[in-house]
């Protein structure tokens, strides 16, 4: 087993959080089977040794896309995903979905595209104090607009096209996303837990995916990988 900084293997950690923490067993679903451990009072128990190795591969691929700087949209609308998820996209000046994920961001991007240019627009011209061009009235309907459109889009500013992979946490509450993205082959990194079905899945990390201090762990595993990946290419001068 690999050791971490001050001296506690990966499964220790992963243990500590709580990640083993899977659902009651009737909640199962088939496809994580053979990644459960145990069951005790009727709650299945995940196998960490398991889970390591699925983070290990996911790890690796992220590392891949550090180095090439491609883009990952991270998204967590659970509410003990969103900040996490958040500040972690943001840390990587990467896009993020926290609030409703609009039906389309992938599979209509270029509709999606042209609702990111707006706001943008919106945030330039304020900026620039062109906005007294319109009316006091045209102005409010504006403002109004514009609060609707940055709740969900806010987080997508800046994103210019198709993301390369897509971090989630908990694919089966995040299941349009998902699907979108598999539609789009798009590539897809999650934290599931024992009642998804992680088949159509390219890097399911079978893990508690409710508990706070578990949701922090893999996101911040993943953003680490991604820094690594950038750091692993020697600049260019």
């Amino acid at each position: 087993m690999k050791k971490v900084e001050n001296n506690e293997t990966i499964v220790e950690q992963m243990f500590k959080v709580g990640a083993h923490y899977g659902y009651s067993k009737t909640r199962r679903h088939p496809s994580v089977s053979s990644y459960i451990y145990a069951t005790k009072n009727r709650v299945d128990i995940i196998d960490l040794e398991k889970t390591e190795k699925m983070l290990d591969l996911a790890l690796e691929f992220v590392k891949s896309l550090g180095s090439k700087n491609k883009v990952v949209l991270f998204v967590g609308t659970k509410p003990e995903a969103k900040e996490i998820i958040k500040s972690t996209a943001e840390s990587l000046n990467m896009p993020y979905v926290t609030e409703r994920w609009i039906g389309g961001t992938l599979s209509n991007f270029t509709e999606i595209k042209k609702r990111i240019a707006e706001l943008e627009n919106y945030h330039k011209e304020s900026k620039e104090g062109s906005l007294e061009k319109y009316t006091k009235k045209e102005r409010v309907m504006l403002s109004k607009k514009m609060e609707k459109l940055s709740k969900y889009y806010s987080g997508l500013l800046g994103l210019k096209k198709m993301p390369e992979a897509l971090f989630i946490i908990d694919a089966k509450a995040e299941h349009i996303a998902a699907t979108e993205a598999n539609k789009s082959n798009v590539p897809v990194v999650s934290v599931v837990n024992s009642d998804s079905n992680i088949k159509k899945l390219e890097f399911p990390i079978v893990a508690n995916d409710t508990g706070m201090p578990s949701i922090k762990f893999f996101t911040t595993s993943i953003a680490k990988a991604y820094k690594d990946g950038q750091m692993s290419v020697p600049n260019k001068e």
